[in-house]
């Protein structure tokens, strides 16, 4: 059987793309020199918020829009979606963080402590004030991937350490398409996974700071993961003591139990990013890119995915769509 499109990279690019092209009826082939999905990607290191409206504050509208579609590209893809909001809140000396995050984002309702206990019993008496972003969701990226990588096996796509490219390109290694586009960057996060039976919560939560802002994310039976740093940066080495202990003061600083919680994992890789931080197909000589997620990887791999498919199978140019042509004379890998 002949293959309509080889796609270089197994992380949450390739995998969401891989998903798009054949549910679409294309026939694909996956390259990874690391194999399947694991800590050596930064798709392994992620929250799997769905939260464009949160993610307003800090980017642009067009991640917004294109983020309100990924919860149902999601669940169509058969992976569990957790539809319970989220809650944002901060400590009483910094009320004003909140103020700042409410005026920069849409889609919220004001809760007063009462409103905050009544969401999250676990945090009755200890916020004052918060914000409630209440058709947000989240998923887990780890079993996201699990499910993309075991809905393409039945579709008979394994990934493949090496292989004879065949069909079209598409290149979506992050980072590693550096020798085709150097104008992607890196951004290192970090995060916690912790363990604390003692605390409950049912949705993510994000406690602003003017330094070291927090988010958790539940994970049931009492695990937590903490993230996350966001520093300029390519590096992938270990987790550092200064972010390390940034989010288990903040996390400490939410609840006070999780002082006793176990430390079960530290991560840390550089997502890909471009100068404006907006994710983008790109077209080039030998193939097209599909890359510069930054931090919005499972929000908005959905959308760069559907957006590359419309364009390799029917030909539809969409905004998010970049013609570079500085690329056209870019070797072939």
């Amino acid at each position: 059987m002949s293959i309509d499109f080889t796609i270089l990279g197994a992380g949450v690019a390739g995998l969401t793309t891989a998903q798009e092209l054949t549910t679409r009826g294309a026939r694909v082939q996956i390259i990874d020199p690391h194999g399947a999905p694991g800590p050596h990607g930064c798709s392994w290191w992620a929250g799997g918020m769905l939260a464009p409206h949160c993610e307003s504050e800090i980017s642009d509208e067009i991640v917004v829009r294109h983020g309100l579609r990924a919860a149902d590209w999601w669940a169509k893809a058969g992976v569990p979606v957790t539809h319970r909001g989220t809650l944002v809140v901060t400590l009483a000396r910094d009320r004003r963080e909140l103020d700042r995050f409410a005026r920069r984002t849409d889609g919220h309702c004001w809760l007063d402590a009462a409103g905050i206990a009544a969401l999250e019993p676990d945090l009755a008496d200890r916020h004052e004030r918060g914000l409630f972003f209440g058709t947000e969701a989240h998923i887990e990226p780890r079993v996201a991937l699990a499910v993309l990588r075991e809905g393409l096996a039945d579709k008979g796509v394994e990934i493949m350490p090496d292989a004879p490219h065949q069909g079209r390109l598409v290149d979506c290694r992050g980072l590693e398409a550096r020798d085709h586009l150097p104008a992607l960057r890196g951004v290192r996060g970090e995060m916690v996974v912790l363990r604390c039976p003692q605390i409950g919560l049912s949705r993510p939560v994000r406690l602003l700071h003017p330094r070291y802002p927090l988010y958790i994310v539940p994970r049931g039976n009492g695990i937590f993961m903490l993230g996350a740093s966001q520093l300029e940066g390519d590096s992938r080495g270990p987790s550092t003591l200064r972010s390390t202990v940034e989010l288990l003061n903040a996390a400490f600083a939410l609840h006070p139990a999780f002082a006793e919680a176990e430390v079960l994992e530290l991560g840390a890789n550089a997502r890909p990013g471009f100068a404006d931080n907006i994710p983008r197909v790109v077209v080039g000589a030998d193939r097209v890119f599909v890359n510069g997620l930054f931090r919005h990887g499972y929000l908005m791999s959905p959308a760069l995915a559907m957006t590359a498919a419309d364009y390799l199978l029917d030909g539809q140019n969409s905004e998010l769509l970049l013609s570079e042509p500085l690329l056209q004379e870019a070797p072939c890998a």
